[in-house]
C-alpha cells in the first residue's frame, strides 16, 4: 500500500552540524543581532563554524582548503572597537575558483598546481570588505563544468540531506556547508546553473546576481 512502512527500506543517511554552540540555529540576520548586542563575539562564531565543519566534512567532502589564519578582513573582529561593516564577523567559505592569499586555487582539478595564492582576488577582497570571515574554500567539479561537484582531485561532494545523493554543482561545496548548518552563508557563482542547481538539490535559497 502507498505509504506503508517497509522495514527493509534503508534508513536515510544525512549529516547535520547544527549544535548548541555560538552559531546555534541562527541565520545571518540572527547572528548579526547577537553580535550587535554583545551576546556573541566574532571569534566564537569562527571557532564554532570550524568545529562544525570538521564534525561533518568527513561525510560531506565539501571543504578543500582551510584559510591559513584568520582572514585579512577579520583581524579587526578581535579588537574591542565596534565594527560597522554590514556582515562583520559572519563566517563563510569561498568557492575554490577565487584566490585567497595563502591558499591554493585548484578549480576542482588535480591538474592545477597546489601553489598558495600570493594575493586575494578582487571579489574575495570585496567579501572581506563587507566583514565576512573566510575560513576556508569549498569544493566544485573540475573547472566548474558539470552539474555535480565531483572531481578526480577531491572526489564527490555529498548532499547533507541525503548522503547518497549529490549536492549538485558547480557550487556544491558551498551549498552542502550551508545546508548542513556549518555556516549561514557561502560564496557561489553561476553562469549556467551553478548556484541554482545546488540550491535546488540542497533545499536552499540561492541568489544569482
Amino acid at each position: 500500500m502507498p505509504g506503508q512502512f517497509n522495514p527493509e527500506t534503508p534508513a536515510l543517511r544525512a549529516a547535520s552540524a547544527f549544535a548548541d554552540d555560538a552559531l546555534g540555529d541562527l541565520d545571518t540576520v540572527g547572528l548579526l543581532a547577537a553580535l550587535a548586542s554583545g551576546e556573541r563575539h566574532p571569534a566564537e562564531l569562527r571557532e564554532a563554524a570550524i568545529a562544525r565543519s570538521r564534525a561533518v566534512d568527513g561525510d560531506l567532502n565539501a571543504v578543500v582548503e582551510w584559510a591559513p589564519e584568520p582572514s585579512k578582513a577579520s583581524w579587526r573582529n578581535n579588537q574591542p572597537q565596534p565594527d560597522d561593516r554590514p556582515l562583520a564577523g559572519i563566517p563563510t567559505f569561498l568557492k575554490d575558483n577565487e584566490d585567497l592569499a595563502g591558499c591554493p586555487t585548484r578549480y576542482g582539478s588535480a591538474a592545477t598546481p597546489a601553489t598558495p595564492a600570493v594575493t586575494t582576488s578582487l571579489f574575495a577582497t570585496q567579501l572581506q570588505d563587507l566583514g565576512l570571515d573566510i575560513i576556508g574554500k569549498s569544493s566544485l567539479p573540475e573547472f566548474g563544468l558539470t552539474a555535480t561537484s565531483e572531481s578526480l582531485g577531491t572526489g564527490p561532494t555529498r548532499n547533507p540531506r541525503n548522503l547518497d545523493h549529490s549536492a549538485g554543482g558547480s557550487s556544491g561545496g558551498s551549498a552542502a556547508l550551508v545546508a548542513a548548518g556549518v555556516v549561514p552563508i557561502a560564496h557561489a557563482n553561476d553562469g549556467g546553473g551553478s548556484i541554482r542547481i545546488p540550491a535546488s538539490c540542497c533545499g536552499l535559497v540561492g541568489l544569482k546576481p
